[in-house]
């Protein structure tokens, strides 16, 4: 008869694999790139969150510069501040990963973005990209690639130099 106080069996855990995810199931999900053609480590292999943490702080840092100039500069109210941040990150982004496929913050941390085809990532795609990471959310959905939904619409990844 059960009383309902059992405790599992030695090795196991409450959660089981649902916690754990796939991996934890036993899929072989390979490793993030692989999918893409890309190697599992060193130059062209998929960038990690760390790296890309780093590089965002540093590009958000420098648009804070940036906008805090421009309010003292022109006289602006410093209320604007933070508008101004997020203009100037938008078009930083925007320019350098069109033209150069990295950002100030991307160029410190060892990182780019490429187009999968190979091509550069360009202006056009550029800005799509620009536009859905300056909505944040998708770019908080990651694949197992660790592309978010802006790297996806724009056919693009972020690689290690």
């Amino acid at each position: 008869m059960s009383t309902g106080k059992e405790r599992p069996a030695a090795g196991t855990r409450w959660t089981q694999t649902w916690l754990g995810g796939a991996r934890s199931a036993g899929a072989d999900l390979g490793t993030p790139g692989t999918r893409l053609g890309l190697p599992e480590k060193g130059s062209g292999a998929v960038a990690g969150y760390g790296r890309r943490l780093v590089a965002l702080f540093v590009d958000w840092g420098v648009s804070l510069l940036i906008a805090t100039f421009l309010t003292r500069a022109f006289d602006w109210e410093p209320a604007q501040r933070s508008m101004w941040t997020l203009v100037v990150f938008g078009v930083m982004v925007w320019l350098l990963t069109g033209l150069l496929g990295t950002t100030i913050g991307k160029r410190l941390a060892g990182i780019r973005v490429v187009r999968l085809d190979g091509r550069p990532v360009g202006p056009l795609w550029s800005l799509a990209r620009t536009f859905l990471l300056l909505l944040v959310v998708p770019a908080l959905v990651w694949d197992r690639d660790y592309r978010g939904l802006h790297d996806r619409a724009a056919n693009t990844v972020v690689v290690n130099f």
